[in-house]
């Protein structure tokens, strides 16, 4: 009897097994935006701490090569996923929608474009650039959209005089007085300047797009159109997974700085530890995000910037929003709102 019940039991156990079966691991190629520093740092949280495979996912994370570059590696079909520019979905959307990644998550609610000057400098305010000389890479979206500054602040674009610099000699011109002001990333620039051993916020003038009439957003957690439409609780799972290391990367920055060290043995700790504080004080934790909570975007807004970028950029046709932006992957906003990093 007892031998019929054991048997009994392991069929039905056997039986039963594909229904307690997990769901499938979803595998997700991920892309940064550039090579590793302290404002990737929650990606990398979320895969140490497990949280990626607590949502059924197999994330893996590669080092990219520029923001607008995340959008081509995602058309290629190379990564299913990635962190980069707004801007330049918006750009490739007007030609090839159906194919374009979709910005899921907002992270940077305020964009890092600006122009930045020396104090001691002739650049005091906008009203100062005719006549002056400005250093920027070619193709740098900060260059490509100072005619729409300059239009916006009645300034005449063909006064100014346009040298072609390359990006690690930006702020080295700037210093050596080669350029009155370059047009830059600031989340980058700013850590160079603490890396040159001098003070952005006391030696130098921030002139940000978004203070003077470009109020445009700018990097994110973006997706395929494939995963999608073929995966939407994926994705859900990534985001709740990205949301939930972010703000537990701002609780203790100090840690997730260090366990990105572990990931890239050369980096500088002290430096990443400054840019996360930084970037996210200045372009995360702003008063939209206070609002929407961190990843969402104001429908307005975007289609303000949406506008601004076919502008700049000449763009045949103008994408709609919901072809750059998708909400209906996000976290609930009572788990998205923002908090103050911790120092």
């Amino acid at each position: 009897m007892i031998k019929w019940i054991a048997a009994a039991a392991l069929t039905v156990s056997l039986v039963a097994a594909p229904a307690y079966a997990e769901t499938p691991v979803t595998k997700i190629r991920f892309t940064l935006d550039w090579k590793i520093q302290g404002i990737h740092a929650w990606f990398y949280w979320a895969k140490a701490k497990g949280y990626f495979k607590a949502e059924n996912l197999d994330v893996t994370i590669d080092q990219g090569e520029g923001s607008a570059a995340t959008v081509t590696r995602i058309l290629s079909g190379a990564y299913d996923a990635g962190f980069g520019d707004v801007n330049a979905i918006i750009q490739n959307a007007a030609t090839r929608p159906a194919e374009t990644p979709v910005m899921v998550y907002m992270i940077y609610s305020k964009a890092p474009f600006a122009l930045l000057a020396k104090a001691e400098g002739p650049l005091k305010s906008l009203k100062d650039l005719p006549g002056t000389k400005i250093g920027a890479p070619a193709g740098a979206a900060a260059l490509k959209l100072l005619p729409v500054l300059s239009k916006n602040n009645q300034i005449d674009y063909a006064s100014l005089s346009i040298l072609q610099v390359a990006p690690n000699l930006q702020e080295q011109m700037l210093l050596q007085g080669q350029v009155d002001s370059i047009a830059v990333f600031s989340a980058t620039s700013y850590m160079n300047l603490v890396s040159l051993r001098r003070d952005p916020d006391k030696e130098f003038r921030w002139f940000f797009y978004a203070d003077h009439g470009i109020d445009l957003y700018s990097n994110g957690v973006m997706v395929s159109p494939k995963l999608a439409h073929e995966k939407p609780e994926a994705v859900k799972g990534l985001l709740r997974a990205i949301n939930r290391a972010l703000h537990e990367t701002v609780g203790d920055p100090k840690a997730a700085i260090d366990l990105l060290a572990s990931e890239e043995p050369l980096l500088n700790k002290d430096i990443e530890m400054r840019r996360l504080t930084y970037v996210y004080g200045s372009l995360i934790d702003t008063a939209e995000a206070r609002e929407l909570g961190i990843g969402d975007v104001n429908d307005s807004r975007l289609k303000s910037s949406i506008g601004i970028i076919s502008t700049a950029f000449e763009l045949a046709k103008q994408p709609d929003a919901a072809q750059v932006f998708d909400h209906g992957f996000l976290p609930p906003k009572a788990d998205r709102l923002p908090t103050t990093i911790k120092n």
